[in-house]
């Protein structure tokens, strides 16, 4: 009984901290934040996060999550890109263009072809804070077309697999041949550099900061991709990769869904893989397979209610009414969530089956605040910050185009 009454005052305290109306997922409400993100969270080019003074301020005091840069970049392209098909929006088109831009500079400011995490121009007053955030992934000063920019490494797979993400949505969403050059010239040349390096991620320096070693599911994607744009470069690349590697990619996933707790954004990294390498794929027989990878992840993770998972679920296995209703009503519950990282504890609100973990996922307007909020993981009790650091909405607008292109609103 407690339990229920913690509930319903906490869901009562949160409708009234974001006006006590109720919300319905609206076009109005992804314009406006697609609006604050070109406003407040690209300041130089690819996403990051500010902080305010106070948790109730509007005055922008510094900004951070420079290390997830890149993955961002690639999930707000995909999510401009399915706007662009749905609406064909010149102001769509131009954002397309301006997150692959960032992503273009991402690869070139490195002088290898090497994907940056972060970069920005060294005379940008927060730049400072940036490099003292990430000062143990190493801060790199180059210049640009004329112009000096620190850049962040040690580069991660799941900034390339955010990246992409982006790619492989954009080149079939934007039926534009600026846009398709771009994509193709960025795809091929983030694919070369690892192939040329066998996947491993090599800095300037020589060092090594990880390996897709062990990952077939994720070389294979990048592949398809390579694939759709390049074709004449990595159609039989990847078709080799596809006959040695079509069973074996299942065994890394396997792995992870033993844990469906512990580093939960490794399964975001796995869902937008294998959207990519099964939506793409032309043979039957090989889909199959795919298919049989991606219900043992789906048999982890469908029923956490999470709304990105569950649309990219439609993308690749079509219409299911219940599982569909379940992306409104998430999309409509995430509009009633602050967007500032409040600490929030939920300990004794909710059943506990272990430390900092319930029982079963938590509504979504009671998840924990955070950058993108369906890499987290739904049986969080309590986590964020001190209030002052503004997550993008990217957690909301990609989801919400990717259900009207599908039509699940």
């Amino acid at each position: 009984m407690q339990y229920a009454v913690a509930r319903m005052a906490i869901a009562v305290v949160l409708s009234l901290s974001v006006g006590g109306s109720c919300a319905f997922a609206s076009e109005q409400d992804a314009l406006e934040l697609s609006r604050t993100i070109r406003e407040r969270h690209l300041p130089q080019g690819t996403v990051i996060d500010p902080i305010f003074a106070t948790p109730s301020s509007g005055e922008i005091v510094s900004y951070t999550r420079g290390a997830d840069s890149a993955i961002w970049t690639g999930h707000y392209l995909a999510a401009e890109a399915f706007r662009y098909k749905v609406t064909a929006s010149p102001e769509a088109l131009a954002h397309v263009r301006d997150a692959l831009n960032g992503i273009r500079a991402l690869r070139r400011i490195t002088g290898t072809n090497l994907l940056a995490r972060c970069l920005m121009s060294v005379d940008w007053r927060f730049a400072n804070a940036i490099n003292t955030e990430e000062a143990g992934h190493g801060v790199t000063t180059d210049t640009l077309d004329g112009k000096r920019y620190y850049w962040i490494g040690n580069t991660s797979r799941d900034q390339y697999a955010g990246v992409f993400f982006g790619l492989g949505v954009t080149y079939e969403m934007v039926d534009d041949s600026e846009v398709r050059t771009i994509v193709k010239e960025e795809v091929t040349l983030l694919l070369e550099f690892l192939l040329r390096n066998n996947w491993a991620i090599v800095m300037p320096s020589g060092a090594i900061s990880t390996v897709f070693w062990g990952r077939d599911d994720q070389q294979l994607s990048f592949l398809q991709v390579g694939r759709q744009v390049n074709p004449e470069r990595f159609a039989e690349l990847y078709k080799e990769k596809r006959k040695a590697a079509a069973i074996s990619m299942a065994l890394p996933i396997t792995l992870e869904t033993f844990d469906e707790h512990g580093s939960y954004f490794k399964f975001n990294i796995d869902y937008i893989n294998l959207y990519n390498l099964i939506r793409l794929e032309d043979s039957a027989k090989f889909r199959k397979r795919y298919l049989k990878t991606y219900k043992i992840l789906r048999n982890a993770t469908g029923d956490h209610n999470n709304a990105h998972f569950d649309i990219i679920d439609r993308g690749l296995k079509g219409e299911d009414e219940s599982r569909d209703a379940r992306i409104r009503a998430a999309l409509e519950q995430w509009l009633q969530r602050p967007r500032r990282d409040a600490y929030m504890d939920l300990r004794n609100s909710y059943p506990s089956c272990s430390n900092n973990r319930a029982c079963s996922p938590l509504p979504i307007i009671a998840r924990v605040r955070t950058d993108f909020l369906w890499q987290r993981s739904p049986f969080q009790l309590s986590g964020g910050g001190d209030g002052r650091i503004e997550s993008a909405g990217i957690d909301y607008i990609l989801p919400y185009w990717m259900a009207r292109y599908y039509g699940v609103l």
